[in-house]
């Protein structure tokens, strides 16, 4: 992906969609070196930054998966879920990327044919509410850097959780479920997919101690 070209893309990405890929993906975050491409051209294959559920429910094909790492925000259960892990009256608690040091995950690479149907599965997944903001990231992996688009908290949204309680995150994620299940699966799952890969996060590993030290 490295030798994307910057610019106005070669082929289209279907009206909104391409608007979205192109506009809503810049900003200071967006800042990269020279080199690395701000934008699609149509044609290239295109990498993904996972770091919660994406890693082990991505729902779209990859043509190559690797651990990588990105600096400036860390992965945090700080975000209210009123649809996929929580409702309305009783919300869940998902993961953002929050500001602030770094964060371990998974970078995934579409297939040029494959990036208008994924990215439309993403933007429906990743942006009910205005829950997250799409960013150009260098993502570093052992292979080398790429640019990888990260789905980063947007902490002006109406869930931003901010830092709950440790008591009360145990009680909404021990209780609370949603149209794609309990939000107690959702972050077992993410903690299991995270060792299966050998990816460390401390934080998360003893949050989890003390959730399954219940049953």
């Amino acid at each position: 992906m490295s030798a994307v070209p910057s610019g106005e893309p070669a082929a289209p990405f279907s009206g909104a969609l391409l608007e979205r890929i192109e506009t809503g993906c810049t900003g200071a975050e967006a800042a990269l070196p020279d080199g690395f491409p701000g934008s699609w051209d149509g044609k290239a294959d295109l990498w993904v930054f996972a770091y919660g559920s994406l890693i082990w429910r991505p729902g779209f094909p990859w043509q190559e998966r690797r651990l990588a790492s990105i600096h400036g925000y860390h992965r945090s259960l700080c975000l209210w879920s009123r649809h996929h892990r929580g409702s309305d009256q009783a919300p869940g608690l998902v993961f953002g990327l929050n500001r602030g040091g770094c964060c371990r995950g998974v970078v995934f690479r579409i297939g040029a044919a494959d990036v208008p149907a994924a990215f439309a599965g993403l933007w429906e997944r990743e942006m009910i509410g205005g829950a997250y903001t799409p960013r150009w990231l260098v993502c570093h992996s052992e292979q080398g850097p790429v640019a990888g688009l990260a789905f980063l908290l947007n902490r002006a949204c109406a869930d931003y959780a901010g830092d709950v309680a440790e008591e009360r995150r145990l009680d909404v994620i021990r209780t609370a479920v949603g149209r794609s299940g309990a939000c107690l699966d959702y972050v077992l799952e993410t903690e299991r997919a995270l060792r299966d890969h050998g990816i460390s996060d401390c934080r998360l590993g003893a949050l989890v101690r003390r959730l399954v030290s219940a049953f």
